[in-house]
């Protein structure tokens, strides 16, 4: 699989072409809003500028490991039996995988590795907690679920972001780091609308810069 991944330091923006043509479902799956949310929420860990272009990295690429998971799977309208949990399951690894052989990618290929991982240990592949999780996965972590039940779905329509701002302060401390909660709440709640905002009716992504 080849991969090129390209950054506009000014925007924040991350886009990826993958060579073959992947399944049907990873366009659902790899979403500049999500980069975007993931690199605000970032800003109040004072990270260097290689730190931030890693963690969009992983970010951007963080579920492209389902490209070795089924569409039957990934696209079905209702919930997933245990055997279908047990393949989606697999998909962090997979990623890692994949990305671990190409050396500028190998710190985002840990947050692909760990971003199914949860605060209290119950995550998976590893079961990792705390700090043993990267902080860049613990970041992701947040917006990624902000992002998720914000955006439609096969199985249900998007919710609105009060929703999903319950949903991270209830799970602080279970599944997500009460540090990078406190992070995510101390930026004015309409900044992730806005962000949201700013990508509605864009129809392709520009290439600005390749490295």
């Amino acid at each position: 699989i080849e991969i090129v991944v390209v950054w506009d330091a000014g925007e924040d923006h991350f886009f990826t072409g993958l060579k073959p043509e992947l399944g049907q479902g990873y366009a659902d799956f790899t979403m500049t809003e999500g980069v975007s949310y993931t690199l605000r929420l970032a800003e109040p860990f004072t990270m260097s500028e290689p730190l931030r272009i890693e963690l969009g990295h992983g970010a951007l690429l963080h579920d492209i490991g389902k490209i070795g998971v089924s569409d039957a799977i990934l696209l079905k309208p209702g919930k997933l039996t245990p055997e279908e949990w047990v393949e989606m399951r697999k998909h962090p690894q997979i990623g890692f995988d994949i990305l671990g052989g190409i050396e500028f990618l190998q710190p985002a290929a840990e947050i692909v590795l760990t971003h199914q991982e949860r605060f209290d240990g119950t995550g998976y592949p590893r079961g990792l907690a705390g700090e043993k999780i990267p902080l860049g996965a613990r970041i992701f972590s947040v917006v990624d679920t902000l992002d998720a039940m914000t955006s439609d779905r096969p199985y249900r329509k998007a919710l609105a972001f009060e929703r999903a701002f319950e949903e991270i302060r209830t799970y602080s401390g279970k599944q997500f780091d009460p540090e990078v909660v406190e992070a995510f709440f101390s930026i004015p709640s309409g900044e992730w609308s806005s962000i949201r905002a700013g990508f509605s009716g864009l129809s392709s992504p520009r290439v600005l810069q390749a490295h």
